[in-house]
């Protein structure tokens, strides 16, 4: 795992052939503890272990409230993915800072996106001259994040910018600028930590690669 230092007041661009950074890189994953025993044969390792995805959040936390110090931003949670993540990022944001949420939808029951974006529950928040930073579970084609923002950039904020947990390697459709970005991960199908699969596996306190139906 190589691991990217932290750097100040920065944004990362996104094209097909770099990677973001700073993030952290994952490799192949490792195999999955017995205390998962109840899983059957659905998951095939573990990508990233609770340990690591928080000790990554508190990085991204203490880099947010660097860079939003003068004006602590609204954090738009994309349900329901990212809720486990927004509930441990923005306790490690030191800043007074709002929430509000989104519900989008292009999986439905698949593990592939349609690319069909469908709004299912709008921002209770006016965003307008606000600061706005979209908190999002992974990125994978980017289609879905391409149009919430648009979306919202329509509402005129004063910015608008994405903290991501993951990135799957590979899977771009269109480019993004990506401010923050956790872990950058192989093209695989992944669970857990907010994730899912036909609304499974979200509670499981790590992240695992997924070769279940459907994969």
């Amino acid at each position: 795992m190589v691991v990217g230092a932290l750097p100040e007041k920065t944004s990362t661009f996104l094209s097909p052939e770099f990677l973001p950074l700073p993030c952290q890189v994952v490799s192949a994953p490792e195999g999955i503890p017995s205390h998962l025993a109840w899983t059957g044969d659905d998951l095939a390792g573990v990508v990233l272990s609770a340990e690591q995805i928080h000790a990554r959040i508190a990085e991204l936390g203490d880099q947010i409230a660097i860079d939003y110090a003068d004006n602590p931003p609204l954090l738009v949670c994309v349900l329901k993915g990212a809720v486990t993540f927004m509930s441990d990022l923005m306790r490690a944001v030191r800043l007074p800072v709002d929430i509000d949420f989104m519900a989008v939808s292009s999986y439905g029951a698949a593990t592939k996106s349609s690319g069909v974006v469908r709004i299912v529950k709008d921002l209770e928040s006016d965003i307008e001259g606000r600061d706005v930073l979209i908190v999002e579970d992974i990125v994978d084609s980017g289609l879905t994040l391409n149009y919430l923002r648009k979306y919202l950039g329509s509402r005129k904020p004063r910015s608008l910018e994405v903290c991501a947990l993951l990135l799957k390697e590979g899977e771009q459709k269109v480019e993004q600028s990506l401010k923050y970005v956790g872990f950058s991960i192989p093209s695989t199908f992944v669970v857990g930590y907010g994730l899912d699969v036909a609304e499974r596996y979200r509670n499981l306190d790590g992240i695992y690669t997924y070769k279940g139906v459907g994969s």
